[in-house]
Parts: C-alpha cells; structure tokens; sequence
C-alpha cells in the first residue's frame, strides 16, 4: 500500500474519530480540543473541521465551540431508525399504545427542541397529528421539559434568559421563574408534563430513555386530546411506560454496542 493510500486512509479514520468524539462529548468542543484528545497535530483537526463544516456536519455555536449539525443529526437518526432493533422498538410503542388507549412515541434532543422520532397513532377518531420528523419547543412540551430538567442549573438559566418564552397555548409558562420551578418539579419526579402547554386541548407526559451511563438520550411520551382524558389519566401510565421506556433503554444500548463490536 502506498504511503499516499495509508494517508488516506489515515484521514478518514480521522473523521471518524472527530464525529464520534463530538457525538459522545457531554459539552461542545474546541477544534484544539479535538487535536489534544485524539493526539493529532492542530493543525490537522482545524483542517478536518473546516471541511465537516463546509460540508455540514458539524458547526459552531455562539462560543466558538463545535456542535452537531444537520447531516449529523439525520445520518444519526438513520442509523437508529432503520437499525436492527426497528421491530422490537414498534413492537414496545404498539403495546403501549394499546395499554393506553392514544398516541405513543419517541422524541429526542436536537439543541433547544425535539424531534419526534417514532410515534404509534391510536385508533381513536379525534387524533392530534404530530407526525415523525416534526420539531417542537423544549421549554413548552412533556419530553422537552423532561430533557430539559436534565440539565444543570447554571444551562438552564442561561437557556431561559435566550429563548423566545412565547404563549403557545393557554397554560403556557413563560415567566422563567415559573418554569424552572416546573422543571424541578419534573426532575424530581422524573416525569414530564403538558398541560395544555405546547396545544390547546392536548395534554401529554413523558418518561426518560436512558443510555447504559444513565443519561437521558430521548423520552417516552404519550399525549392524548382533554376531551378522551386528563393530565391526571395520563400520568397515571408513568408505570407501564417507565416500563417500556427501560425495555427501550435496553434495545439502544444492545445496538450501540453491537456497532461498536463489529
């Protein structure tokens, strides 16, 4: 093998590691991070990074550091959705769905929202229609406050102080006060709520999927219109969804670590 092929090779091993280094970092990074960790020269980690960014994987945030951008996000939601855990994952919605009686699905973090990544529909006439792929508000929605409550303090605040608190139904909060104290609420209940908060005439509660750390990766939602049922009916499921939200934690867990084995 050539010495121009090993460096070619030499590269895209590279890349690699910068995109699994970034996905795994519990905070954004520098591109002088990149090199220190992985133990490449600066220089090499600031070209590598510019050519992610013009190609949109990644981008910088207001502080200069590196975060996922939307090629990231949707190789990233392809792999888990067409991954080999597909049928177990439906099969664990579609008998909640069936437990509860309404919609059930998945949502993960993307930044200050989340994306709905899986959802079983229920079989009810009168149906909220929130299809996959849909963003919604982190600060306003059962799964979003949960993510959010996950969070320190400190990025909470600060968080707070830059989005747009707008009143997107009739029991939004939007005083900053108020939904903190909601989010330490949901924190210590380990339950997320939305009582009319994201929809008018549409509650919802969410439960976290954790990875094998523990940390929340996506929640476990059900939602459901207030004229079939209340907050209080749905939250009264917080066990047999913190059932299969665990069943779940298991089957992400399963799959990435059979990617990393192979």
């Amino acid at each position: 093998m050539s010495n121009q092929r090993r460096e070619k090779g030499s590269s895209i091993v590279r890349v690699l590691e910068i995109i699994e280094t970034i996905a795994q970092s519990e905070q954004p990074l520098s591109s002088a991070d990149l090199a220190y960790q992985l133990d490449i020269p600066r220089a090499t980690a600031h070209r590598l990074v510019q050519t992610l960014e013009s190609e949109g994987f990644i981008q910088t945030n207001m502080r200069g550091n590196l975060i996922p951008a939307d090629r990231f996000h949707k190789v990233a939601l392809g792999v888990l959705y067409t991954g080999r855990y597909k049928a177990q994952r439906r099969a664990i919605l579609e008998n909640l769905a069936q437990q509860t009686g309404e919609t059930c699905g998945i949502s993960i973090p993307d930044g200050t929202e989340m994306i709905y990544y899986d959802r079983v529909t229920c079989n009810w006439p009168i149906q909220i229609h929130l299809p996959v792929g849909t963003r919604s508000p982190a600060w306003c929605t059962a799964s979003g406050k949960l993510y959010l409550s996950t969070l320190s303090k400190a990025k909470v605040e600060k968080l707070l102080q830059l989005l747009p608190l707008e009143q997107k139904a009739r029991n939004t909060l939007i005083a900053p006060d108020a939904l903190m104290d909601n989010l330490v609420t949901i924190y210590e209940a380990e339950l997320g709520t939305d009582n009319e908060e994201f929809i008018d005439g549409m509650v919802a509660c969410a439960v976290p999927i954790r990875n094998d750390r523990g940390q929340l990766i996506a929640s476990l939602f059900c939602h459901a219109p207030v004229i079939r049922k209340s907050l209080d009916d749905l939250m009264a499921y917080a066990p047999v969804m913190r059932k299969a939200a665990d069943e779940l934690s298991q089957i992400f867990s399963s799959s990435n670590k059979n990617r990393l084995d192979q």
